[in-house]
């Protein structure tokens, strides 16, 4: 089904309540997976990414069922019973799903055939690869799919740490059930620091134990999960977008945010205020790279000159998100220049809109086009804005609840 969203611009105001975290929801879930027993977690949406994680540690044997958006999981110990096949994973286009849970299978079930939709097959898998060829792992990749076989060994496993956090993730879930000492060791700066420190922190709450070393992470094999309840945090990354409805004008009180989570998508609150004062600004975006497309929006309607550096891993999301980010906004009337890992606005007040914009499969370009209408003269219709069902299902119902003037076209 194609949805397409007509909005005629206007301020948004009123309270509105995020969705819960999707990075949080991941790795919660996949430790109660990874745990004998039931764990039941709170506050649990089931957005795309969600459910293709969810189909993943059911092809390993847990179980799960929703009921008033808690989540009860049976988990499967860190052991699969498969009689010998290798299980399949289906990750949609879920980029966490698919790195969390390529180590996960090796240790679990000693493999698994990966595919995907979208963009996400396309996504780098490098880091992985140059591990196994020093482990000793068979790998395969084609006709849109990957197949991984074998064990993880203890030992050491370097990778570097500015390519994606979700590298290092996969690894610290999966060699707590590998006998024997083990270490991750960064052989370059760690980027989106903040995801690895959710990370740290779900573990710890299933029981799992971690040490931090100057060079990385260490730790000792095997290790039980034990289940345990929980609740998942209100998503910042979600959040942002109605930061930057405020920064246009709006009056929206954002409710149930958690002011000291270890989302580092928290940023959008000193970097909103940054671009709330007239003059030159540039902000690091290394840390929160989904922050981009709603300060993107904030940063087209503004008095100054606004630089977002340091964000060439933008171009390996569900869009080239430099690329998108920039055609989406010219389109609507801004100003802005794409570097190779950069972004510079030169602020205006307002953009023109009038017109039709694709949100290219991108659930955060879709949101932020929605937002930057919002600054727009006449109205702007999004082609494809089904994507946002990717980690914001409700998110067209909330922005009419704001008092968006918008409606939703559906095609077969």
């Amino acid at each position: 089904m194609s949805t397409t969203v007509v909005i005629r611009p206007g301020k948004l105001t009123g309270a509105v309540t995020p969705p819960p975290s999707k990075s949080q929801a991941h790795r919660l879930i996949i430790a109660a997976a990874l745990a004998q027993g039931e764990s039941r977690l709170e506050n649990v949406d089931l957005s795309q990414d969600i459910r293709a994680t969810l189909g993943c540690m059911e092809a390993l044997g847990a179980r799960w069922s929703l009921k008033d958006r808690t989540l009860a999981v049976q988990g499967f110990g860190g052991a699969a019973q498969l009689a010998g096949r290798l299980p399949r994973f289906d990750c949609g286009e879920s980029g966490s799903t698919l790195r969390f849970l390529i180590p996960i299978a090796l240790a679990a079930a000693g493999g698994g055939v990966f595919t995907g939709h979208g963009r996400l097959m396309q996504r780098p898998q490098k880091p992985y690869f140059d591990l196994f060829h020093r482990k000793g792992i068979f790998w395969e990749q084609r006709d849109g799919g990957l197949t991984v076989r074998g064990r993880l060994t203890p030992g050491e496993y370097a990778l570097p740490g500015d390519v994606s956090s979700q590298f290092i993730t996969g690894l610290l879930y999966a060699l707590p059930l590998v006998e024997g000492e083990s270490a991750v060791t960064l052989t370059t700066p760690l980027e989106s620091r903040d995801y690895v420190s959710m990370t740290l922190r779900a573990l710890d709450q299933f029981g799992v134990s971690v040490q931090e070393t100057a060079s990385g992470y260490r730790l000792s094999g095997p290790q039980a999960y034990v289940g345990t309840d929980g609740a998942v945090e209100t998503d910042w990354s979600q959040a942002a977008f109605w930061y930057g409805a405020n920064l246009l004008g709006g009056q929206v009180e954002i409710l149930n945010l958690n002011r000291s989570s270890a989302q580092g998508d928290m940023r959008v609150v000193p970097y909103s205020r940054q671009l709330a004062r007239p003059g030159d600004v540039a902000l690091d975006v290394s840390q929160c790279p989904d922050l981009v497309p709603p300060l993107a929006a904030m940063a087209a309607v503004r008095t100054g000159e606004c630089r977002l550096v340091n964000a060439a891993r933008l171009r390996l999301k569900e869009s080239d998100r430099l690329a998108t980010v920039t055609q989406t906004l010219r389109t609507l009337g801004a100003a802005v220049e794409e570097g190779a890992d950069s972004l510079t606005f030169h602020g205006l007040p307002a953009l023109e809109g009038g017109t039709a914009v694709d949100c290219c499969n991108d659930h955060r370009i879709a949101m932020m086009a929605a937002v930057a209408a919002c600054a727009c003269r006449r109205p702007v219709t999004l082609l494809g804005a089904e994507c946002v069902n990717k980690s914001y299902p409700g998110f067209w119902e909330d922005y009419r609840q704001l008092g968006g003037d918008l409606d939703v076209l559906i095609s077969g």
